[in-house]
């Protein structure tokens, strides 16, 4: 059903079939069908961040930047749905077309650039949603603020939605932002983290509940960077890193139509980088700190070599673009594969 879906999907621009596509997932999930068209992937419990997780495989941020479709999403089997990035002020992005589609290599390119309707607007559709389950929100900053007033932005963000979502992430891995990739570095990421770590704080004993805080990186740095980063994690406090955003690489599209189109490229072309990452930073965190692997994940056994590899959850994004919805139930049940530790 759904190769007959995308076949349609795809004769529409990237941007239009998106749009389109999470208008009916959004109407499918008040509708409360969503459910039928699909077969539910078997429950796998797991624990993470305190939080307890039915099963390990949930939605990347970005699909649905305003939470649109919460409900939808979560009727299709999704773990748990991250939504987002969100910035304090509406904006609109970068100009179209900023969504290009590589069939030939399951990859997307995308130059967004955090388009949104705004922190308040996203809320809304939160407090909207019947979902009761873990719900991500993920935070940016808006691009006309100046990255040495970034954490500003960010800690308007996580005092907006810090009651609402059961955990927060913090994006500083956009390639589409100018700038944001920056903070990901030395002394500003140690600033962004030392004020979020203390307004985490103040917000916990204010709402009496405290809601996790995971960061997430690109797959763009070397292992000594990577190492950094994760060390600068642990110090802060932080409860988990997200690996990662998408690259700016191009390795694996050379030659294919819209394989130079600026952006940041995701899809079957990152994951070999993606989960290398995640391996880097298991070997340095040592269960310190738990993984989130995204990241080129197009079948099951992808799922599967991202928890082999260190991760305690994984997220789909373009591969549910181009196998839909089975792909959720084929991860957790390669991922229940997997031996025991």
């Amino acid at each position: 059903m759904y190769t007959l879906a995308r076949q349609l999907l795809f004769k529409l621009s990237p941007e239009t079939s998106h749009d389109l596509s999470l208008d009916l997932i959004g109407a499918g999930g008040r509708l409360g069908l969503n459910g039928l068209v699909c077969k539910a992937p078997a429950q796998m419990p797991v624990s993470v961040m305190g939080l307890d997780f039915p099963n390990p495989v949930g939605l990347a941020a970005g699909l649905d930047k305003n939470g649109a479709a919460i409900d939808g999403f979560a009727q299709l089997g999704f773990g748990f749905v991250e939504i987002g990035t969100v910035t304090p002020r509406p904006q609109p992005g970068n100009p179209k077309p900023r969504i290009f589609r590589l069939p030939e290599a399951e990859a997307i390119i995308n130059r967004m650039g955090f388009n949104n309707l705004g922190v308040d607007h996203l809320l809304s559709r939160v407090q909207a949603a019947k979902y009761k389950g873990i719900l991500g929100i993920n935070i940016g900053k808006n691009f006309d603020t100046p990255v040495e007033r970034a954490v500003d932005d960010y800690l308007t963000c996580l005092d907006k939605v810090y009651a609402h979502a059961s955990y927060v992430t913090v994006n500083v891995s956009s390639p589409n932002t100018p700038g944001l990739r920056s903070l990901q570095f030395g002394d500003s990421l140690k600033q962004l983290l030392e004020a979020l770590r203390q307004r985490q704080e103040d917000l916990a004993v204010r709402h009496g509940k405290r809601v996790p805080l995971a960061i997430k990186i690109a797959p763009d740095m070397s292992d000594e960077e990577t190492v950094l980063v994760a060390q600068a994690l642990v110090d802060s406090g932080m409860d988990a890193v997200i690996a990662t955003n998408t690259t700016l690489s191009r390795a694996g599209v050379e030659g294919l139509a819209y394989g130079d189109e600026a952006g940041g490229l995701s899809g079957a072309p990152v994951r070999e980088q993606s989960t290398h990452i995640v391996k880097v930073l298991a070997a340095e965190l040592a269960g310190r700190l738990p993984i989130i692997a995204v990241g080129g994940i197009t079948e099951g056994k992808h799922a599967a070599e991202k928890i082999a590899a260190g991760a305690s959850l994984v997220q789909l994004y373009s591969g549910f673009i181009y196998k839909g919805p089975a792909l959720i139930r084929q991860s957790v049940d390669a991922i229940a594969a997997l031996p025991k530790p």
